[in-house]
């Protein structure tokens, strides 16, 4: 129990990266109903922009206080560009065809931009060390903070807050209502349905490639595959949050980073249960956690919004 606070700030990281990349999810979702399951790799293509950055673009001995922000943007940058090239040519054609299409053609995409990433990046077959920032850790009575944790730290709620503000407040948000509770409808009044939905892939985008910076950062480097689970992971936070909804997605990640973390750390304390306590275990309770609430709360905890995504 002497370690309870320092793996509930374990779980709060966690989850707050998975949030970063369920409020994508819920996004894309909330307004044209698929669930983009590329989106885990456009997460993954977003921080190794930032890695491309680092390594190709800035000269060397650059600190990283002024290197993060031009590597955020060539994240950002790269990700958004995946992201609206993949809504233009992969999935704007299927959009009114069989809804099973654009699932098919996302889990095809996710599949190809892995073995791009893979074919055309130098030694992206291994780990790839990611740039850290000088520091830290940090000690907060029993706690330990990580100096690139501070980084994810403040990204989530910021993300949550901006796009929670851009949704409810901007002229476009509301645009973005509107499209999602009737495209049809909104169209007759006047509303570009489609670079709605073109803002909406790169929002969602935009926070993937803050993601994969935290990711980065926290874990000290990254790979081609990493965007595979950690993608199941925030669909299923937007699902456990109720996905269409903006702080549902953030909070179920937050839920899951933490169910995940305790799991992992206190189920093999249980009689019988010393098996199924190891790392290896964690995406297992994962999923285990979406089961249960999908069986007694479908709508997730704080129920899916139509017209209001925030």
């Amino acid at each position: 129990m002497n370690e309870l606070p320092q793996q509930l700030v374990n779980g709060l990281l966690l989850g707050s990266m998975y949030g970063l990349v369920a409020i994508g999810y819920t996004m894309v979702y909330g307004i044209v109903q698929l669930i983009n399951f590329a989106h885990g790799e456009i997460f993954m293509t977003g921080a190794f922009g930032a890695l491309s950055v680092y390594l190709w673009v800035l000269p060397d001995g650059t600190t990283m206080w002024v290197a993060l922000p031009l590597m955020l943007i060539g994240a950002i940058l790269v990700s958004v560009i995946v992201a609206v090239g993949a809504e233009r040519l992969a999935y704007r054609p299927l959009r009114g065809g069989p809804r099973l299409a654009p699932l098919i053609t996302a889990i095809g995409l996710s599949l190809a931009l892995q073995q791009a990433v893979w074919a055309w990046y130098p030694e992206a077959k291994s780990a790839r060390t990611f740039p850290q920032i000088d520091g830290g850790p940090f000690h907060i009575g029993s706690v330990t903070i990580q100096t690139g944790d501070i980084f994810l730290i403040a990204a989530a709620p910021v993300s949550m807050a901006v796009l929670a503000y851009f949704v409810m407040k901007t002229r476009t948000g509301r645009g973005m209502q509107a499209t999602a509770q009737d495209p049809d409808t909104a169209k007759l009044m006047g509303v570009n349905t489609d670079r709605i939905i073109v803002i909406a892939f790169a929002l969602g985008a935009t926070f993937a490639a803050v993601g994969g910076v935290a990711y980065g950062l926290k874990y000290g480097q990254i790979e081609y595959k990493m965007g595979f689970i950690l993608g199941l992971k925030a669909f299923t936070a937007a699902v456990l949050g109720g996905i269409g909804n903006i702080y549902g997605a953030m909070i179920g990640g937050v839920v899951l980073g933490v169910a995940e973390t305790l799991a992992t750390a206190y189920i093999a304390d249980i009689p019988g249960m010393d098996k199924f306590g190891s790392q290896s275990w964690a995406d297992v309770w994962a999923f285990v956690l979406l089961i249960l609430v999908l069986l007694f709360r479908p709508q997730g905890l704080l129920g899916e919004r139509v017209a209001d995504r925030a």
